[in-house]
């Protein structure tokens, strides 16, 4: 299959074409133009046989980039990231590109919209987040919703990706609020799981990216997977095997 992965570059994202190129599928990676590294996703990218794009986040020009390469299957793993945006802050005009409205939503809508305009309708894999739903507490949550909402309106066949929280090593941001908070989680899922209670340790559990990259690919490309909405159990059932 040829499939394009939005957000190759991400801590799954990297996984994913990684996962992809293993199982001989002709991968298109995007990264962003201005991307402080991108001599070195070229490099590691076109090391793995993948074919890298650096088309702009512009919505004619991105879908021109669809229509020409006719992908199979859409990979949307894009989002902004705690860093980028107190970056960002620091300088009003590109603060206002680096929110979850503008990143989360919009970018992965685009896509979306692009991939509708491309004239093969292409299956589009999303990933979400476990809690992802209209009134949660929390923006992020609330923008991965709508984009959920989104896509199951669109013309296209579509896969959505629930996981909880992603962890393990090598991450471009330390992020130790969201390790500690994994941690604790999972010490109290497996203290449960230990007397019995293995439920809430498959739903809510942590995954390693790596893991979680081995149940995107599959359920993303798997027919079966057509129309639904992948929860981290599922996930972690192909990470097992």
């Amino acid at each position: 299959m040829r499939v394009f992965v939005a957000g190759a570059t991400g801590y799954t994202g990297r996984e994913v074409v990684a996962q992809l190129r293993c199982a001989d599928h002709d991968v298109v990676a995007h990264v962003r133009q201005d991307s402080a590294r991108l001599s070195h996703w070229l490099g590691h990218f076109t090391r793995l046989g993948a074919t890298v794009d650096t088309t702009a986040w512009q919505a004619d020009a991105i879908a021109e980039t669809l229509r020409k390469l006719q992908p199979d299957v859409v990979f949307a793993l894009l989002g902004t990231t705690a860093k980028r945006r107190r970056r960002a802050n620091h300088n009003a005009r590109d603060g206002a590109a680096e929110t979850y409205e503008a990143v989360d939503y919009g970018l992965t809508v685009l896509l979306l919209s692009a991939a509708e305009r491309c004239g093969r309708g292409p299956r589009f894999v999303y990933l979400s987040s476990l809690g992802a739903r209209e009134r949660a507490p929390g923006a992020y949550l609330r923008a991965r919703w709508r984009v959920e909402a989104a896509l199951q309106a669109s013309s296209l066949p579509w896969t959505i990706a629930r996981p909880s929280f992603i962890t393990g090593d090598n991450r471009d941001e330390p992020r130790l609020g969201e390790r500690i908070g994994a941690g604790l989680v999972d010490a109290i899922l497996t203290a449960l799981a230990a007397i019995g209670v293995r439920g809430p340790h498959a739903r809510f559990a942590s995954l390693r990216n790596d893991a979680l990259a081995r149940g995107l690919v599959h359920h993303g490309l798997a027919p079966e997977s057509v129309g639904q909405i992948v929860e981290a159990d599922r996930l972690r059932e192909v990470a097992a095997l």
